[in-house]
């Protein structure tokens, strides 16, 4: 029986993104596969935002190579949703859409399906018409997510997206990406709770300016992994794969 391997979704190798300003993080070389979760580990100033804004075009790739053959999601460590807009869930979810739908086509049958795909893989299908200023933390970053999700993107990007949510809301999006994971859908995920690393991803990327380490969540964060002391120096260490 012969063997087909799997495509990357997301490839990079000795990438480098840099702000014009000149903060960036240099050296980064891993790749994501559907159904991976990757987390991007590092204290605040460690370049996570900056590798996602690179992975979007919005930041420049200044050295080293990076390959994204597909569309990718997005949800951001702020929603940015004006909570006096009078929206729904539905219609947050719908707003996804707009990327394929173009300029001029209204949504139709097919994407009104696909809406209701979405929040029934982030368990907010009943809220459909629920006001999106109704929802509890956790069921916005869950909404948002949905809207992410319905535009059928390679991977999704999240920033952070444990911040301010009760042990209730983590639980249940912990559960959500893990639903999504097992339909194939792949992660990149930046966080500082190591905890919540090794609850939901299956690699680990050390960040501090540069790649410190990087390999199976279980090693490099594990008891053998690397040292926490190594998340508070920046310029001594250069990127390396974790072994």
């Amino acid at each position: 029986m012969s063997y087909t391997p799997v495509a990357p979704i997301i490839t990079l190798i000795g990438a480098c993104f840099r702000h014009p300003g000149g903060h960036g993080v240099t050296d980064v070389t891993f790749s994501v596969l559907p159904g991976d979760a990757v987390a991007l580990i590092g204290p605040n100033g460690a370049g996570k935002s900056t590798l996602l804004a690179g992975l979007l075009g919005l930041v420049p790739c200044t050295a080293g190579e990076m390959h994204v053959p597909g569309g990718l999601g997005y949800l951001p460590q702020v929603s940015g949703l004006d909570p006096d807009f009078p929206l729904t869930v539905g219609q947050l979810v719908m707003l996804g859409r707009y990327r394929k739908l173009g300029l001029w086509r209204w949504p139709g049958a097919a994407d009104r399906a696909a809406v209701a795909v979405a929040l029934d893989l982030v368990g907010l299908r009943a809220l459909r018409k629920r006001q999106v200023n109704q929802l509890s933390g956790g069921q916005r970053q869950r909404a948002v997510l949905a809207r992410a999700l319905v535009a059928d993107p390679a991977a999704i990007l999240l920033d952070e997206p444990f911040n301010g949510l009760d042990q209730g809301s983590r639980d249940a999006l912990v559960e959500t990406i893990r639903v999504l994971k097992r339909r194939g859908v792949a992660f990149l995920v930046s966080t500082h709770d190591t905890d919540l690393a090794v609850a939901v991803c299956d690699t680990a990327v050390l960040l501090n300016g540069r790649q410190i380490a990087a390999g199976p969540v279980s090693e490099v964060l594990g008891p053998d992994g690397v040292s926490d002391d190594l998340l508070c120096v920046d310029d001594s260490f250069g990127g390396h794969d974790h072994h």
